[in-house]
């Protein structure tokens, strides 16, 4: 059921309250600063990830509060400098969103999510008077998600291709340009070969276009195959044990059975 405006008013000042409160009274929160809590801030925007993913309502749910608490945290930080409080972060990002959605708030019109997302680039360059084709680019960003906003931000500009196949074709050609650089297998934990690794970055840039292309979330998507993946080793180790075999002293051929038997269950 969903609260009432006054529970959900009431809500958000006893968090407030409660923000305060540890902030003068816990020894820890005492002593944070805005640069010691953003990794925690960070931590906690891949846990509401995690569970979404997973489909946990409940623990989403529980995420979200601790990724709030964060916001709550953080604008408590900007008070203490005179920078601004919660309220004005609320004001703020609250006349951010309707400037942003003419096609809601006025008379643009907007009846693509596509067409969308190009009003509300070009809003943000309109607006916030930001200039260069890669304005605003945090390079704090995870790798995949660093590049598919940069791959954005040259769309934007009319720089992109204009299909998928175009996407996939040009994957392509920067995997040819790798196996070209590659002789031989590399001496594991040694510096790599300079061409190969720069290649291998432009085939990682050219899968991360393909996915942007697709409307998948590589960041997403590669955490949910890794979980697939061990997922699917833990369950071929018990498969193994089940026949009362040792995983690690089963060679490749063997383990590899294992694997495709469990990928079956998982």
């Amino acid at each position: 059921m969903t609260a009432s405006r006054e529970e959900l008013a009431a809500a958000l000042v006893d968090l407030q309250e409660l923000t305060e409160r540890l902030r003068r009274d816990c020894p820890w929160d005492r002593e944070q600063t805005t640069r010691t809590i953003v990794p925690h801030t960070l931590e906690e925007a891949y846990e509401v990830a995690d569970a979404a993913i997973n489909g946990d309502d409940a623990k989403l749910r529980d995420e979200i509060g601790d990724l709030l608490f964060q916001s709550y945290f953080l604008a408590l930080l900007l008070s203490e400098r005179g920078a601004g409080d919660l309220a004005d972060v609320a004001r703020g990002i609250h006349a951010k969103l309707v400037a942003r959605h003419p096609h809601v708030f006025g008379d643009a019109e907007a009846d693509t999510a596509g067409r969308v997302r190009e009003n509300w680039e070009r809003l943000k360059v309109e607006q916030e008077a930001r200039s260069g084709v890669f304005h605003d680019v945090p390079e704090s960003l995870p790798a995949l998600l660093l590049a598919r906003k940069i791959q954005r931000r040259a769309a934007s500009a009319g720089f992109d291709y204009p299909t998928v196949a175009d996407a996939l074709g040009d994957l392509a050609e920067e995997l040819d340009e790798l196996k070209a650089e590659l002789s031989g297998e590399p001496i594991p934990e040694m510096e790599p070969d300079r061409r190969v690794a720069e290649e291998l970055g432009d085939v990682l840039f050219s899968v991360v276009n393909t996915a942007r292309k697709l409307n998948v979330d590589p960041e997403l998507e590669l955490r949910a195959a890794s979980a697939r993946f061990r997922e699917r080793v833990e369950g071929a180790v018990e498969l193994a044990a089940a026949d009362g075999k040792d995983w690690t002293s089963l060679d490749l051929v063997e383990q590899d059975s294992y694997f495709d038997r469990a990928k079956g269950t998982v």
